[in-house]
């Protein structure tokens, strides 16, 4: 992480976005059959900042939310996870976001979101408007594609955060393209293009890259983002692939490909936003980019073992330990429910 946060650094991770209250439904089914939903709370950039804090980092979350009982409860849970919220900012004049989901996976055709964030507080944040001192003060600033969606002058923000700048942090950025945000149509793939290329470190599923560059696979992903130092492409159970430019970038490329975990999933949501936070976690460690990898792949197994999108990450020497394995272990490592608690001895932590 070397010739970035020249300025000195008040928090290890910066996350900026939207954090919305999430209604999770009492059983399967259509959401016009849902007798009931309980109360949690849903954004990609919270939901990093509230696993690096749970995982012992400085982490702060700069948002905007109403001035209003879910505004609260947002702030409120973000903060009991150890995050610095005192960069949140409240608009008296806009609601805070939420929004309805089905228990299913988000990959089926059978999932359904309804939200209810159009005109939010979330939406209105500009270059005007948001605390730039909190936002540069760190190592990391992350950032995501959904930010982007929200708004003109959400974009215009990132289009401001993502440019050359002395003593810039190193930016972070997860791609999170969800066609759905973007209400113009055809333009989100060209702007996450853009915002993409100029980031240091880059993370985007080959999934996401086919359905909005129409590009497939690694290398060919890699051709299309070729500024980012580090660009990770996660390939769903086959593992992620990582770009990483060392020194003045004239040698190319190390690429270093590391396979996913077996897990025994309880619910597919969440993982993506961990995956992110133990690279990151990693990364400020100044691990070796297999171990970074290795990382993410731990942190999205804790949440992908439990039923909502945050959960206690593993300890610090246990998730080392783990990524250290070699990787014949590594590949026969087969984590369930419980296996974040475990001491090695656990059942549910199972080399076989």
């Amino acid at each position: 992480m070397s010739g970035h946060a020249a300025r000195t650094a008040t928090a290890d991770v910066v996350c900026l976005g939207e954090s919305m209250v999430t209604f999770l439904p009492s059983q399967p089914g259509r959401l016009a059959d849902v007798p009931s939903f309980g109360r949690g709370i849903g954004g990609a950039e919270s939901n990093v900042a509230c696993a690096l804090a749970a995982a012992g980092h400085r982490a702060k979350w700069v948002g905007r939310v109403g001035a209003d009982g879910f505004g609260d409860h947002l702030v409120d849970t973000i903060a009991a996870y150890g995050v610095d919220t005192s960069a949140v900012r409240r608009d008296p004049r806009r609601p805070t976001g939420i929004y309805f989901r089905t228990a299913t996976d988000r990959a089926t055709d059978t999932h359904e979101v309804a939200y209810y964030r159009a005109g939010s507080a979330a939406s209105a944040m500009s270059p005007r408007n948001v605390p730039y001192e909190d936002l540069l003060a760190t190592r990391v600033l992350h950032l995501s594609g959904i930010t982007a969606a929200l708004s003109a002058d959400c974009l215009a923000l990132l289009h401001d955060l993502t440019a050359p700048r002395e003593g810039r942090p190193l930016v972070s950025f997860d791609v999170n393209h969800r066609p759905g945000l973007w209400r113009d149509g055809g333009t989100g793939p060209e702007v996450l293009l853009a915002l993409a290329r100029r980031c240091d470190l880059v993370f985007v599923g080959d999934d996401e890259a086919e359905e909005a560059w129409g590009v497939h696979g690694a290398e060919a992903i890699r051709a299309a983002l070729p500024e980012p130092d580090v660009l990770v492409v996660k390939r769903g159970a086959d593992g992620v692939t990582v770009f990483s430019r060392t020194g003045d970038g004239t040698a190319g490329d190390t690429v270093t490909t590391v396979p996913s975990l077996h897990v025994d999933v309880v619910a597919a949501v969440g993982a993506g936003d961990a995956f992110a936070a133990g690279f990151l976690s990693a990364t400020l460690r100044d691990l070796p980019v297999r171990d970074r990898a290795r990382h993410g792949h731990l942190m999205a197994a804790a949440v992908l073992t439990v039923p909502g999108d945050l959960t206690g990450p593993p300890s610090r020497t246990h998730a080392d330990r783990l990524a250290a394995l070699d990787d014949d272990a590594w590949g026969t490592l087969r984590l369930g429910p419980g296996w974040t608690a475990a001491d090695g001895a656990n059942e549910e932590v199972r080399v076989t």
